[in-house]
């Protein structure tokens, strides 16, 4: 095998987000429930066997950014050899058509499906158990995108109890700024959840993700990205206006609506599309659809 082509390192939504706790390192504990949409990154991986690993931008999306000189993908390829020894190498190639600072685990996503590639690429065979440990070495959020499909998350991230999810569409809009995570959990606004989602009891057929959104209540970083951004504000507003219902995910900056109906009418598109018109350059959105499985699931099994 010399490459893999078209991997897709899908984004994802947070449908509430509880602030539970914080360990004596200084990280937070969460609860939320994470599903992953259709609105993705893809990645091109090629053979080395002189063991370098090089990073390419690809050209793609409306809203192409340069991407970092060292980023996840390259985290991940070389903690994956120091993991194994392996001598081989890789030249990644990486779509970037997610937005940055968005909250939606694009850096994170791209790290995981590197690692699921990879491991196939040069033939490792590392069982996924051994892939998540190594995942949240690079991140939180990397665990739940190497772990296949909807979760009630806990711990930092690393908490995985899979759920069963009907497809649902959502509305997802963001500004041309992000935001740092550090400064949404270093905010005085930072919002904490009192009770806990009893995890036992949670079902793995937990609903519809409107009515998991409306039971479980907030996202607990939400008030402390509205006092930082305005872009944030602006989008909670226009969606809420739009289509009823909004709210950020992850921390931030862009935010979504659940949306009803099948959407074979095109309604919701024209509305989304119409709202980005009318905004200035950097405004980005799509319609996305929920997936039941991560389409690299069962890679490392």
């Amino acid at each position: 095998m010399k490459s893999l082509h078209d991997l897709a390192a899908p984004a994802k939504l947070n449908l509430f987000l509880h602030v539970v706790g914080k360990r004596p390192d200084g990280y937070h504990l969460l609860q939320s429930v994470f599903v992953l949409i259709d609105w993705a990154d893809t990645l091109h991986l090629e053979l080395r066997h002189d063991g370098r690993l090089q990073r390419h931008d690809v050209l793609g999306g409306a809203h192409h950014q340069a991407l970092p000189a060292d980023d996840l993908c390259l985290r991940a390829a070389r903690l994956l050899q120091a993991e194994t020894g392996c001598t081989l190498g890789a030249d990644i190639h990486l779509e970037k058509r997610l937005p940055a600072g968005a909250g939606m685990g694009g850096g994170s996503s791209d790290a995981a499906t590197t690692l699921l590639g990879l491991n196939r690429l040069w033939g490792l065979r590392l069982p996924l158990q051994r892939l998540m440990s190594l995942g949240l070495k690079l991140g939180a959020d990397v665990p739940f995108f190497l772990g296949g499909g909807p979760a009630l998350v806990e711990g930092i991230g690393e908490i995985l109890h899979p759920l069963t999810l009907p497809e649902q569409r959502f509305a997802v809009l963001k500004g041309p700024a992000g935001l740092a995570t550090k400064d949404i959990f270093s905010s005085h606004l930072l919002a904490r959840s009192e009770n806990l989602a009893i995890v036992v009891g949670f079902p793995a057929q937990a609903g519809t993700a409107e009515q998991i959104c409306e039971g479980m209540g907030r996202n607990d970083l939400q008030p402390a990205a509205e006092a930082i951004s305005s872009e944030v504000r602006e989008a909670l507003a226009l969606l809420s206006k739009t289509f009823g219902n909004a709210r950020m995910t992850g921390s931030g900056a862009a935010v979504f609506a659940t949306l009803a109906g099948d959407g074979k009418d095109g309604k919701d598109d024209r509305f989304l599309a119409t709202l980005l018109q009318a905004k200035p350059e950097g405004w980005t959105g799509r319609i996305c659809r929920s997936l039941a499985q991560h389409p690299l699931a069962g890679w490392a099994d």
